[in-house]
């Protein structure tokens, strides 16, 4: 496990690639220091590293106009041969060699953008309240879907949706 320190407000920092710079929340600042001095550092809140988004695999999804008329070359020509899902609407296709798998999907059931990635992830709550911390758009809100996985729907700045997503297996 790495280690964690505080970060002075206005320090820039690494966090998932990008560097970025907390300011305090209003009515965090230290009071205002006297003629001559500078104010003390304070940390701003931020999320360790134990606590953020960890994704534990993440699955292409593919768009295809017809899972069932596209399976063939992915299943025969590329091997991925074992059928673990097909709902129609998206399917998933593994090697049984490999571990290697993609999805195909026609279109998102219940989300009105479709995502280039699946990421799942131990705490989908938890990505979900770090996404919104860190100001991402939420295309679609976290929901418990009818065929029983928590997911929901994130923009990445170059404007992926991502589907953050997490079922027991």
């Amino acid at each position: 496990m790495g280690t964690t320190r505080e970060i002075p407000a206005g320090e820039p920092f690494e966090l998932s690639g990008q560097i970025v710079t907390l300011e305090p929340a209003e009515g965090d600042r230290e009071a205002e220091a006297g003629p001559g001095q500078a104010p003390a550092a304070r940390s701003a809140p931020f999320r360790k590293a134990e606590n953020r988004m960890r994704a534990t695999r993440i699955m292409a999804n593919l768009r295809v106009a017809d899972v069932d008329a596209a399976k063939s070359f992915y299943t025969r020509y590329l091997g991925l041969s074992t059928e673990e899902f097909n709902m129609g609407w998206v399917a998933r296709y593994t090697s049984p060699d490999t571990g290697a798998n993609l999805q195909l999907v026609t279109r998102d059931a219940t989300a009105a953008e479709d995502s280039v990635i699946s990421v799942h992830t131990d705490d989908v709550d938890g990505a979900y309240a770090e996404a919104q911390e860190l100001g991402y758009e939420i295309v679609k809100p976290i929901t418990t879907e009818p065929w029983g996985v928590r997911r929901f729907f994130v923009r990445a700045p170059d404007g992926n949706v991502i589907n953050i997503v997490y079922h027991q297996d």
